[in-house]
């Protein structure tokens, strides 16, 4: 498997960027290759840096980056040098079999529909990301390729989310809820309500109805359903919030006992390891004709390497085989929704 892996993007690239596909080649087989895209003389410099042989990778000179602040389909197609379009060009091509990046992600996914085009059948990809909980893991989707969505669209986020639940988190039949301000049916607005009824038209959806936003971690669901905007909003507050509260407690605990707060601190490391999004690698850009992983704008190595282990397992399970069967049978009425 040829995986492609955006060198220049994210908060620490390109030296944790090219240090975690150092990790991930030591765990491939001898038929997988990473290709590394991003300016060749930075990313040979890199390498050499880590004690690695310049050759031991292919490059894709890609000399120009967009920005975190770049609008994504403008940049895309002003910058066609860039590392994202570089690499959506490859995907596209057949030149790799699944990019992953750690970028801007409007130009990630800008960059992958345009040149990778959508799955049959697929209207718009959605990004799933899985949200790790006391309860086990939790897939929701979108957050963030699709704020302007029609009942269809969350409908078919559901279909994918839960192929991916299944095969991917080995849970096997997930739970699948609507995000709503509301438990009861009446609630919510016409793309909720809509939306609603076309989710429960579907047997073979495990759909349990609507969920409030404290459900995501009472064990209620597997899968949440949700529009970009709505769902980018609930990850950016709970990995704020989760930030927020260890390092209050840690604080006041330093306060008032060192020793407590040391013990606190190992604690803390080792909740926050079990239940650290960095194992996931990335989210999955669901629908998209190919396999393209967005990962966290703060990927480490480790998330990198896990990325391109989730770019395997996306492969080896045919997810994109089994949503485009699923949805040439889909038997649910959308009358233009």
């Amino acid at each position: 498997m040829r995986i492609a892996i955006d060198a220049m993007g994210g908060d620490h690239a390109p030296g944790e960027i090219i240090a975690g596909a150092l990790e991930a080649r030591e765990v491939l087989g001898d038929e997988d290759e990473l290709v590394l895209i991003g300016d060749e003389q930075v990313i040979k410099t890199h390498l050499h840096k880590l004690g690695a042989d310049a050759g031991a990778f292919r490059i894709f000179h890609a000399p120009d980056v967009i920005g975190m602040d770049e609008s994504p389909v403008e940049a895309i197609r002003r910058k066609p040098k860039s590392s994202i379009a570089v690499m959506a060009h490859a995907a596209s091509h057949r030149q790799v079999d699944a990019v992953l990046s750690a970028g801007n992600t409007g130009a990630c996914v800008a960059g992958c529909q345009l040149r990778m085009r959508n799955l049959k059948g697929v209207l718009r990809p959605g990004i799933a990301v899985v949200i790790p909980t006391l309860h086990g893991p939790v897939t929701m989707c979108d957050v963030g390729a699709n704020i302007a969505c029609r009942p269809i669209n969350l409908y078919q986020y559901a279909v994918m989310s839960s192929i991916y639940a299944k095969e991917i988190l080995d849970i096997k039949n997930p739970r699948v809820g609507l995000m709503n301000v509301g438990e009861e049916d009446a609630k919510g607005n016409d793309l909720t309500k809509k939306t609603r009824e076309l989710l429960k038209s579907d047997p073979h959806l495990n759909f349990i109805g609507n969920l409030e936003g404290g459900d995501v971690f009472e064990g209620t669901c597997d899968v949440v359903v949700c529009e970009g905007f709505l769902g980018n909003v609930i990850l950016k507050t709970t990995e704020s919030l989760a930030d927020m509260i260890f390092t209050a407690v840690g604080s006041e605990m330093k306060k008032q006992n060192i020793l407590l707060a040391w013990w606190f601190k190992k604690i803390s490391k080792d909740v926050l390891k079990k239940y650290d999004y960095h194992e996931y690698g990335g989210a999955l850009l669901l629908g998209v004709n190919g396999i393209s992983v967005i990962g966290h704008g703060s990927s480490k190595a480790r998330t990198i390497k896990n990325a391109v282990l989730a770019c395997k397992k996306f492969a080896d399970k045919h997810i994109n085989e089994q949503i485009v069967e699923r949805l040439s049978q889909t038997k649910v009425k959308t009358n233009g929704q």
